[in-house]
């Protein structure tokens, strides 16, 4: 008995010493969702977050270009027809007013003439321009397009033509919006994180008090002013590089910097409106539509740390007055009271 016990007992020690050096085996259903949460974790960070926005413009411009060049400027064949039309009336006019009767003819061509200049601008009105697709929906422009539906500034100023861009227009817009407003809140911490801490750094060197900085920077909060001046920086800075490369005014320029950077989106001022102003110059005009992209896109990024601070700076201000509110009825309570004592008291006397 003693001998079966025994084998017994180290039969069992050794299923569980090997039960202990092998594992069982994970379900793949784990393994997936594990694998998911990872990379959910992953795409939320502040650095995965940025570049996801910018991968996702560049996918967004390679396919617009690759689904709108294939497509056909419908307005263009419009306005020729136009043109084959009136032109065609006029020769009417032409040939049933003889010489003689100059004022009729007059009259019969301007009624004409102001018609068809009615119909043309109609069709402006709804984005026609004289360019091909191929020149419309270049690399840069559709990077600027697909900016502007994420970040919902809609300049107005480029259309999709064809039904599939705006069925993708649609899509781009239901997975693009979410993305750049996890992009706003992620990478708005980054910067005011960032920004807070240049900003301690600098408020202890500019302190003069030895032991006591470490203590009162742990308790600085970034002002209001600051963002104010980062934000008016950025947008003078704007306001001279678009001044210059699109020929606009100063004002102008810092409507448009301005506009954009809220979200506004007017359509007036867009960038890249003098592409083909200049013969020769289309490829420095591509590389200045990419810069413009860098600036709008990090210009909202400094929107969201300004907004952040600024909401940091709301609480801390708001925790203050909240204190200072409890300590007054505090003080006014002990005085009611000290009035009442006092008021007890010479009425004892008194009596």
């Amino acid at each position: 008995m003693e001998r079966r016990y025994k084998r017994g007992s180290s039969r069992s020690a050794g299923g569980t010493s090997m039960g202990s050096d092998h594992t069982p085996p994970q379900d793949p259903r784990e393994k997936v969702k594990d694998c998911c949460r990872k990379i959910i974790a992953f795409m939320c960070t502040q650095l995965s977050v940025g570049a996801l926005v910018f991968g996702y413009t560049l996918v967004g411009a390679v396919s617009f270009m690759h689904i709108e060049k294939g497509g056909e400027n419908v307005k263009l064949k419009e306005v020729t027809k136009l043109r084959g039309v009136y032109s065609h009336k006029l020769y009417q006019v032409a040939e049933m007013c003889n010489i003689f009767e100059k004022r009729v003819f007059i009259r019969e061509a301007d009624y004409v003439l102001k018609e068809y200049q009615n119909l043309v601008v109609e069709v402006f009105r709804h984005g026609y321009d004289e360019r091909k697709m191929s020149d419309v929906w270049t690399f840069p422009a559709a990077l600027m397009y697909s900016l502007s539906i994420i970040t919902m500034i809609g300049y107005g100023n480029m259309v999709p033509k064809t039904a599939y861009g705006k069925l993708a227009t649609v899509i781009y817009a239901l997975f693009g919006i979410p993305l750049y407003i996890l992009y706003f809140l992620n990478v708005g911490d980054a910067l005011a994180e960032g920004f807070r801490w240049i900003y301690r750094w600098m408020y202890k060197c500019g302190t003069e008090s030895g032991n006591d900085v470490t203590e009162s920077t742990k308790r600085i909060i970034v002002p209001s002013t600051a963002c104010l001046w980062v934000i008016a920086a950025y947008v003078l800075t704007g306001a001279v590089m678009f001044g210059a490369w699109e020929r606009w005014d100063f004002l102008d320029s810092i409507y448009f910097c301005v506009t954009s950077l809220c979200k506004l989106g007017f359509g007036d001022f867009v960038p890249g409106a003098n592409i083909y102003a200049e013969a020769g110059s289309h490829n420095g005009n591509q590389t200045k539509l990419m810069i413009n992209f860098v600036y709008i896109l990090f210009g909202l990024g400094l929107v969201a740390m300004c907004y952040n601070l600024m909401r940091e700076e709301i609480r801390e201000k708001l925790k203050e007055f909240k204190e200072d509110f409890a300590q007054c009825l505090e003080d006014t309570r002990l005085k009611v009271i000290t009035t009442c004592n006092h008021v007890r008291g010479t009425e004892e006397v008194y009596y």
